[in-house]
């Protein structure tokens, strides 16, 4: 393993501690709920869901996240603005996790936002995503509503290679970079999600993220998940099969410095959990011998005791 010589920014959201050098933290797992296609929603319009059921999954993944010892994040996606409403204010009561606002469209996040900031939750919350494509509206609702966490994502159909991703934080065309765009909305916690295309990307996009890491020290990782929903291979594969390839997927980032990992549907934390847990604590294992102090709560002193 490797470690990094430029200073690793940590951040803290609403209790949850995510970045620093490889190894030092456990990385940060986040969960889609709601999400298009979920079952356990019944009317994703005007965001009528199963909450005894979104209880339990959330219930569930908490469990894990306390036996892993690899802490999460809540990924609230919606389609409208009703509806992710809806969604984020039934996470916000049922847990105490910091979430990520994940409206399809800017329209249906801006108004969600305004409504966080009415409701006092702006601590919690992370603006996803500021992307190439973002809008003055964005900026302006994320300053004013005061959310200080967002994701940066970086996707760049010109130059989808690791320097070209890396551009975008810096500059794009007629207006300025995700990183200025930032800190113009009054963002002091910025995640890089260095987005993932398709499978093969996977193995593109985490060598991206220890790029990220090495010019700007800041707390990066990746959502293999979307990929793997788009492979076609995954139809003819037996379930057991998939899993076993849906977790080395989610584990690959790790061993290059992720700090968070956004691995799709929550009801996949029961396998992809222990998958990641054992790839970080093979990671800290290794930094501590490079002197990388290993936060306590990692899951090093969890999955081999």
């Amino acid at each position: 393993m490797f470690k990094f010589d430029k200073d690793q920014a940590i951040f803290e959201i609403a209790g949850v501690k995510v970045g620093g050098q490889p190894g030092q933290l456990p990385p940060v797992m986040i969960g889609s709920i709601f999400y298009k296609g979920h079952k356990i929603v019944l009317d994703e319009s005007r965001g009528v869901f199963d909450k005894a059921k979104a209880e339990k999954l959330l219930n569930k993944e908490e469990e894990i996240s306390e036996e892993t010892g690899l802490p999460r994040i809540i990924d609230v996606v919606g389609h409208t603005a009703e509806a992710l409403i809806k969604f984020v204010d039934f996470v916000a009561d049922k847990t105490d996790s910091p979430f990520l606002v994940d409206g399809v469209t800017a329209d249906v996040r801006i108004p969600v936002v305004r409504h966080i900031a009415e409701a006092g939750l702006s601590d919690r919350a992370i603006y996803n995503s500021i992307d190439i494509n973002y809008r003055r509206e964005e900026i302006e609702t994320i300053r004013e509503a005061g959310l200080k966490a967002a994701v940066l994502q970086l996707y760049n159909p010109r130059n989808p290679t690791p320097k070209g991703r890396l551009k975008v934080l810096k500059e794009l065309d007629g207006k300025p970079g995700l990183l200025e765009a930032a800190k113009a909305a009054g963002v002091e916690k910025p995640l890089v999600d260095v987005c993932v295309l398709d499978m093969p990307d996977i193995g593109l996009a985490s060598q991206t993220v220890y790029e990220v890491k090495a010019e700007t020290g800041l707390p990066a990782g990746c959502g293999p998940a979307n990929a793997i929903s788009m492979w076609k291979r995954r139809k003819t594969l037996e379930p057991y099969v998939f899993r076993c390839c849906n977790s080395v997927s989610q584990a690959l980032p790790i061993m290059l410095g992720a700090n968070f990992i956004l691995y799709g549907p929550i009801s996949h934390a029961r396998y992809i959990y222990p998958a990641c847990a054992l790839a970080a604590s093979y990671v800290a294992y290794n930094m501590r011998f490079k002197g990388v102090k290993v936060d306590r709560g990692h899951p090093l002193f969890r999955m081999f005791r």
